[in-house]
């Protein structure tokens, strides 16, 4: 970690991760509201492909107007549909997204400040992005959890949220590049000791952990 007045770029980053459902959000505002700077990629995403910006024109252009909802924002639904299942366009779609995310949450982390910062990276296992951490945080619940608080969310049906969990990194593989895990199988409540445990643990750490 940093010495105070060190550069931003050198504050150590710990991601968070977890498959989807799992309670990463929940989890993310538990840590800010420590006063631990997060930036979220699924929140960058949304920002760069917002109405009217030119991912989203360039997104429009390659995957064609099946993807442009009726106020000329991204139909996230169906450009799911489209890219779900398709290895070919998944990996166009990935090589749009993926370096303006990667380059403006660079940007975001210059000027975030903070004892240490908190990256939120769903696809952090599937992009092995283990090593731009100083540690890997990750928010475990078994998947019967998952599926049921997916299917209670987002009103998807059964099969298609069942394809959805398959397409992620396993639980195996998630825990297998975790430092830590926080378990979300219980109340919210019980989330907020385990987060608070391991901020002090960081903030203990603070000089050993290794700036990115």
């Amino acid at each position: 970690m940093s010495a105070p007045g060190a550069p931003p770029s050198r504050i150590a980053r710990v991601g968070l991760t977890g498959g989807i459902a799992s309670g990463k959000s929940a989890v993310a505002a538990l840590f800010a509201a420590l006063g631990v700077p997060v930036i979220d990629a699924d929140i960058v995403a949304r920002e760069l492909v917002a109405r009217g910006t030119p991912l989203l024109a360039s997104l429009f252009e390659r995957f064609g107007v099946g993807i442009r909802a009726p106020d000329g924002s991204l139909d996230r639904s169906a450009l799911r549909r489209l890219v779900f299942g398709n290895d070919t366009l998944r990996r166009e779609l990935e090589s749009l997204l993926h370096p303006a995310i990667r380059a403006r949450t660079e940007q975001l982390a210059m000027v975030a400040g903070g004892p240490y910062q908190l990256h939120v990276v769903p696809l952090l296992v599937e992009t092995n992005a283990k090593l731009r951490f100083a540690r890997v945080l990750l928010v475990d619940c078994p998947q019967s959890l998952q599926l049921e608080r997916l299917l209670a969310r987002d009103h998807l049906a059964p099969t298609e949220a069942r394809a959805m969990l398959a397409a992620q990194a396993s639980r195996a593989a998630r825990l297998a590049v975790a430092d830590d895990v926080i378990v979300n199988d219980g109340a919210l409540d019980d989330l907020a000791p385990q987060v608070a445990a391991l901020h002090v643990r960081y903030l203990e750490l603070a000089a050993s952990l290794s700036p990115i």
